[in-house]
């Protein structure tokens, strides 16, 4: 048997980036490797044999909530903020430890949480375990905090350098994307490794079944209505005011706009401005998060839950308007379930996945005549549509496939058993 490998996170529930793919690094740990996972998080909803929650190490929780309420948008620290900052990571720390031991834990994956600081005190608790150990441990990430605004201005800079991310011998480093490797390498002088976010493209995505087949009249649209997905949260960085505008230029009652997951924190005024602008644009927009879930299910009205995967397969185009993505998941989703999307040219897309060749309408910042055409010859030509979608799907597995995820697994496994040395 090999390794037994540990995934530290703040959080393994839900649909977000962080949980999705490492769930998929574990899975190909586990099939290839024959390495055994447990998990570490706050909030979790993983395996309970393997899995170790500490409600404290969740970004959520009300503790840490106030230190993040205390440290971003001033330059000035409390020595009273200092003191619990230290005390949380004390007991994480030793928390930690007791996941290491329980499930003798030879090798940590840390999920975004000496990445992004969410959690400042989790990510001190790692730096200095890894510094008290020599833990072999890969880091995987997501974003950094430098890649968003609402960190610029802060009290926690002495942190933020020792712990989002460390630099430890013993510690390798995964990123989603160029520019992050590019970063890291001047913000930090680390290296790292490039693990783009991937799908299993080698098996073909589920397509309707019994229970999925009615949503689109569970939603409320006819037979003749043309569904256009956004299959994002409703937060500003999505850019959903262009969706909005694309549907109206097409000009046709029948296309339907369809969002399916939840606002948010940031989001409730952003999903007012949306409403009230489809409405003056006489745009047929529609919230679905409350049929949308994370696992099939009845709620307490007697009404199906679907899952996002459910909805794809009914979906004539996908709309993909970010104004800023650390990858595209959504975008990658689109192309393996053969479905054209209409994509905004976010950073990230024009460095990392345009250049590999794929074919859709796109936008760059605003919505044009030309795209629009582009998007309505797709939804009347079907043949069109199909050639589209099938080049794309085979484009993708070339790329963003799990034999990719595979190869780079390899390799970091390979450096971290080749770096190991005694404590």
């Amino acid at each position: 048997m090999g390794e037994h490998i540990g995934f530290v996170s703040t959080r393994f529930a839900g649909t977000d980036g962080v949980t999705l793919e490492s769930a998929k690094w574990a899975r190909v740990f586990y099939e290839d490797q024959q390495h055994l996972n447990f998990w570490y998080a706050g909030r979790m909803d993983r395996d309970p044999e393997e899995s170790f929650c500490v409600p404290e190490a969740y970004f959520g929780h009300p503790e840490v909530e106030w230190i993040n309420s205390q440290v971003w948008g001033t330059t000035t620290r409390n020595p009273a903020v200092t003191r619990r900052i230290w005390d949380l990571a004390l007991y994480l720390k030793y928390t930690l430890y007791e996941f290491i031991n329980h499930y003798d834990i030879s090798l940590l994956i840390l999920e975004n949480v000496v990445s992004i600081p969410m959690h400042i005190p989790l990510g001190v608790a790692v730096t200095e375990l890894l510094s008290e150990t020599r833990m072999p441990a890969i880091g995987h990430h997501h974003d950094f905090y430098w890649e968003r605004t609402r960190f610029l201005v802060n009290s926690v800079n002495d942190y933020l350098e020792m712990s989002f991310p460390p630099r430890e011998v013993d510690l390798q480093h995964a990123v989603i994307n160029q520019s992050a490797q590019e970063e890291l390498s001047w913000r930090k002088g680390v290296p790292s490794t490039l693990v783009p976010n991937v799908f299993d493209f080698e098996n073909p995505a589920p397509g309707l079944d019994e229970y999925s087949s009615d949503i689109r009249a569970e939603i409320g649209l006819g037979p003749d209505d043309v569904m256009i997905l956004q299959p994002t949260r409703v937060v500003p960085r999505k850019g959903i005011e262009h969706a909005i505008q694309l549907v109206k230029m097409l000009g046709d009652p029948k296309y339907k706009l369809v969002i399916s997951h939840e606002a948010g924190d940031e989001g409730f005024e952003y999903r007012s401005m949306l409403n009230e602008t489809a409405h003056r644009e006489g745009v047929d927009l529609r919230f679905i998060e409350t049929r949308i879930g994370d696992k099939r299910k009845i709620d307490r009205r007697g009404k199906k839950i679907y899952t996002l995967w459910d909805l794809y397969p009914h979906a004539d185009l996908v709309t993909y308007t970010s104004l800023y993505e650390g990858f595209g998941n959504a975008l990658l989703e689109a192309f393996y379930f053969k479905k054209p999307v209409f994509v905004n040219r976010y950073s990230i897309f024009v460095r990392d996945i345009e250049p590999k060749g794929f074919r859709a309408p796109i936008m760059e910042g605003y919505v044009t005549h030309k795209a629009v055409q582009e998007v309505r010859r797709i939804l009347e030509d079907s043949e069109y549509r199909q050639e589209m979608v099938d080049y794309n799907y085979n484009l993708a597995a070339k790329f963003y496939s799990f034999s990719v995820l595979r190869r780079k697994l390899y390799s970091l496994i390979a450096n971290i058993i080749g770096t190991r040395s005694p404590a």
